[in-house]
């Protein structure tokens, strides 16, 4: 699939611009083992990148243009390099705006050139399309024109070009995990200090397989930006009563029950989800180290629940899948992944037993939500690279 993406990306970038490629680049998608919610809380994370991409084409041209050819979308956009930037009409066009504003903002000139895009990344399915988007695309122009930004300032653009011009204040994790990612590794994250350790995933006679609602969520409609504005209000009064606590990390169950008045009924299962997830990050991340794969999976369940009943993201497509995952004695976990409201479920289950339940679930979801599920066996893989 790897080699047809990138076949496919250079010959559309031909037909389009009557010449070859300077150079080819891929942008993975990501997986979160465990984590949710937590990137943008100051807690740790264990996200990995998979084999599905974002694939670009580049080749530098002389016209004083900016030519950008989306294939999947059939669409394109041209500026002039000169142009003033700020957000259009076209959300795919947005996020690589806001990455060229990034960069304006770092007094980087950039020269003209052409780029065509593709993915195999499914959108809405929270595996991360935006952030390898922005990411490949700030990392093609780095090495194109060897521009000097280490990887740190890859994932941090990303990030930015997120928050500013397609307005959604995502956390660092989608990011740094494209960026960052390695072949059978996941990468414990710290997302206040940006430091990070990887662990094997290895993960014995177990494997993950991916289940889409095919229920398509946008964080701008979904309430992420409620749930940050919520958690951030929640921070600010437990500061006012535990003055030691500099954000959740330093936060205890026991702080948050104490406060559960003065935080109310929906901040309270908020915050208390943040800071029992943060502890789960640690567990799980001990549980692979010690190959615990039972106890991994347990952890991955109680994060489901957690993001269902505390965080209010899940739906009931993505509870249904879960509760089904669960009812077979060879999964070990599942939950739902991502900004929620849609999108997968990450189901940690027996390799030999995959195929017994992507039959099962799919009957099942077909006949329960009259849709066809779809699934992804997915791999671990490398991070953004030229090919």
């Amino acid at each position: 699939m790897q080699e047809q993406l990138i076949e496919n990306n250079k010959k559309h970038f031909i037909s389009h611009f009557q010449n070859e490629p300077d150079a080819v680049y891929l942008a993975p998608g990501r997986i979160n083992i465990i984590g949710e919610h937590i990137d943008y809380n100051d807690g740790f994370v264990l996200p990995a990148a998979i084999d599905k991409y974002v694939c670009f084409s580049i080749r530098k041209s002389n016209n004083n243009k900016i030519e950008i050819v989306a294939i999947d979308m059939n669409d394109k956009y041209s500026l002039n390099i000169d142009d003033e930037l700020m957000p259009i009409n076209k959300i795919w066009m947005n996020y690589l705006l806001g990455v060229l504003n990034e960069f304006k903002k770092r007094n980087i000139i950039l020269p003209s050139f052409q780029l065509a895009f593709s993915s195999t990344i499914p959108m809405g399915a929270g595996l991360s399309s935006s952030a390898a988007l922005e990411c490949g695309f700030a990392f093609t122009l780095n090495d194109t024109f060897h521009l000097g930004l280490s990887k740190k300032d890859i994932a941090l653009i990303g990030q930015q070009a997120e928050h500013h011009f397609a307005g959604v204040k995502c956390g660092i994790m989608d990011q740094f995990a494209s960026v960052f990612g390695e072949k059978d590794k996941v990468i414990k994250l710290d997302c206040n200090t940006l430091d990070y350790e990887y662990y094997d995933a290895n993960l014995g006679d177990y494997g993950l397989l991916l289940f889409d609602t095919c229920v398509k969520h946008t964080h701008l409609t979904s309430g992420y930006n409620d749930r940050r504005n919520e958690v951030e209000e929640g921070i600010r009064i437990i500061k006012q009563h535990f003055p030691e606590v500099k954000n959740f990390r330093d936060c205890t169950a026991s702080m948050i029950e104490q406060l559960k008045h003065k935080l109310g009924e929906t901040i309270y299962k908020r915050c208390h989800f943040v800071v029992a997830e943060i502890s789960r990050v640690a567990i799980a991340a001990n549980a692979l180290n010690d190959k615990a794969y039972e106890l991994l999976g347990k952890t991955m369940t109680a994060t489901h629940k957690g993001l269902s009943e505390e965080y209010e993201v899940s739906c009931a497509e993505s509870d249904f899948i879960v509760t089904i995952a669960l009812d077979q004695t060879f999964v070990a976990g599942a939950r739902m992944m991502g900004g929620g409201f849609g999108g997968c479920c990450l189901i940690l289950l027996k390799n030999d037993a995959k195929e017994s339940l992507i039959q099962l679930m799919t009957e099942k979801y077909k006949s329960t939500f009259d849709i066809d599920v779809k699934y992804y066996d997915v791999k671990i893989g490398d991070g953004i690279r030229r090919i």
